[in-house]
C-alpha cells in the first residue's frame, strides 16, 4: 500500500483516454474516483483526452467545460487535461465512433510526445486505437507503459464478430503484441487476468472496477406490498447486453409490472419499437446523473446487470453497474455467468438467471409473489467495502505503478 509520506506519492502518470470528466461514461467515472485518490496521495496525474463529446458525438451539453483542442485545463481534482481534437458524428453508428477514435488517437501521439514528460504512460481500452497511442507515447518518452483492458479484448472483438475466421486478425495480433510488450497490464477481472497470463503476458495485476462506498446511500428494503414490481435497468443500451430479453420478458409479465430503460446506445431505438410492438409495460428515460439516479435506484424494487450469454469472452467480464447495485442494497436481476455471476451468488445479492425472456420472466412474477426476496440487506454493500473500494483500489494501483517505474515487476 502506498501512504502519502512516501517517497514514490510524488510521482506523475499521463493517463491517455478516449473519454474524461465532465462527460458521464465508463472511463470517467473509474478514473475520476482513482485519479482523486492519487492525486490526494501526492501524485501528479495530466490527462490527453479529446473535447469532451460523449456520447452525442458533439460537444456536450457543459460546453464551457468541455475544452479547446490542444489547450490545457485544470480538472475537479487538480489534474491537468490536454484536449485533443475529434471527429463530429452522430453518436448512433459504428464506422463513424471508430473513425473518430482513430483521429482522436492520432493527435494523442504529439499531444503525449511534445507535453512534460510523465514516470508513467496509462492507456485504458476498449478503444482500440488510444492503445497503439499510447504505446507509442511511451516508447518514444522512454517511460514504463501500463495497458488497462476494461473489457476482455481481442476476445470480445471475435465475439462480436469485428473479426471473423479461424486466421488472426490484424486487430488480434496489435492488441496481443501490446498486452505482451506491455510493462504492466491491469485487468479488472481476474478471469481475464488468467485469460491474459495463458496468453504470455508475464506482468498482469486485477483492479476491478468499483466505487466510492462511502458516497453512496443504502437503501432500505423495498416496501412489502406493492401492486406492481418495479424493476430498472440503467446503463448502455448496446449489443453486449441482449436487453431485447428483458424487453420480451416484461411483456410476458404484463402489467403486474414496469420496467423502466435509463440510459442510451446504438440498440435503443430498436428496443423502443420492440416494446411498442410487444405492447410492453416498458417506460424510456434518458440518462441520468447525481440525485436523479439515486431517486431512481430508491424507486426501484430489483436492478437489472445483463451480460448476453453466447459470447465466451464474457465469462470474465463483470458489468460495472454490479457494484452500484450491490452498494445501495438492491435486489439484483443478474442476466450474467461467470465471474459476475459468482460475485452476486457470494455476495447474496440478487438472482442469477439465464438470458432467455422465459426465464426472466418467470423470476419477476416470483419475485412479485413474494416481495421479502426483494429484501438483499448489507451482504452486497460489504462484499463492495472489502473487494471494489476505490480507495483500496487506487492503493493497489499506485503501488503497482511504483514498482513498474523501478523497473521491479517481479513484486506487482
Amino acid at each position: 500500500m502506498t501512504n502519502k509520506t512516501d517517497t514514490t506519492s510524488r510521482m506523475r502518470v499521463m493517463l491517455l483516454a478516449h473519454s474524461y470528466w465532465p462527460e458521464n461514461s465508463p472511463p470517467q467515472r473509474r478514473w475520476s474516483s482513482l485519479g482523486r485518490e492519487f492525486i490526494s496521495a501526492g501524485w501528479e496525474m495530466d490527462v490527453v483526452v479529446p473535447v469532451a463529446h460523449f456520447p452525442q458525438g458533439k460537444r456536450t451539453l457543459h460546453s464551457n467545460l468541455a475544452g479547446r483542442p490542444f489547450r490545457t485545463q485544470q480538472g475537479i481534482h487538480g489534474e491537468r487535461i490536454l484536449r485533443i481534437p475529434y471527429l463530429p458524428h452522430s453518436g448512433n453508428f459504428h464506422l463513424a465512433r471508430l473513425l473518430d477514435q482513430i483521429f482522436s488517437a492520432a493527435m494523442s501521439i504529439p499531444a503525449g510526445i511534445f507535453w512534460r514528460k510523465a514516470d508513467a504512460v496509462i492507456v485504458t481500452v476498449p478503444s482500440l486505437p488510444i492503445l497503439v497511442a499510447g504505446f507509442v507515447v511511451a516508447k518514444v518518452r522512454r517511460v514504463p507503459l501500463i495497458v488497462e483492458m476494461r473489457d476482455a479484448w481481442p476476445d470480445l472483438a471475435r465475439d462480436a464478430r469485428i473479426v471473423k475466421g479461424n486466421v488472426k486478425s490484424m486487430i488480434e495480433r496489435v492488441v496481443e503484441s501490446i498486452q505482451l510488450r506491455a510493462d504492466l497490464v491491469i485487468a479488472v477481472t481476474q478471469g481475464f487476468a488468467e485469460t491474459l497470463r495463458a496468453r504470455g503476458v508475464e506482468n498482469v495485476l486485477t483492479v476491478s472496477n468499483g466505487l466510492d462506498v462511502d458516497l453512496v446511500p443504502a437503501f432500505a428494503a423495498p416496501e412489502l406490498t406493492r401492486d406492481v414490481l418495479e424493476v430498472l435497468y440503467l446503463g448502455n443500451h448496446g449489443q453486449s447486453q441482449r436487453l431485447d430479453a428483458v424487453i420480451r420478458a416484461s411483456a410476458l409479465v404484463g402489467g403486474s409490472m414496469h420496467l423502466h430503460m435509463v440510459g442510451h446506445g446504438t440498440h435503443r431505438p430498436q428496443l423502443i419499437k420492440l416494446a411498442a410492438e410487444l405492447g410492453a409495460p416498458v417506460t424510456f428515460h434518458d440518462s441520468l446523473h447525481g440525485q436523479a439516479v439515486l431517486d431512481r435506484y430508491k424507486s426501484a424494487d430489483t436492478c437489472i446487470v445483463s451480460l448476453r450469454d453466447d459470447w465466451k469472452s464474457f465469462e470474465a467480464t463483470v458489468p460495472s453497474k454490479t457494484y452500484e447495485v450491490m452498494a445501495i442494497g438492491r435486489h439484483v436481476t443478474a442476466i450474467v455467468r461467470g465471474e459476475a455471476s459468482r460475485i452476486i451468488t457470494a455476495a447474496s445479492a440478487g438472482d442469477v438467471v439465464a438470458c432467455n425472456s422465459e426465464a426472466i420472466a418467470s423470476l419477476w412474477r416470483e419475485l412479485a409473489a413474494d416481495r421479502s426476496r426483494l429484501n438483499a440487506g448489507t451482504t452486497g454493500r460489504s462484499w463492495v467495502q472489502s473487494h471494489a473500494n476505490y480507495p483500496v483500489l487506487a492503493a493497489k494501483y499506485m503501488h503497482a505503478i511504483s514498482l513498474v517505474s523501478g523497473n521491479d515487476v517481479s513484486k506487482v
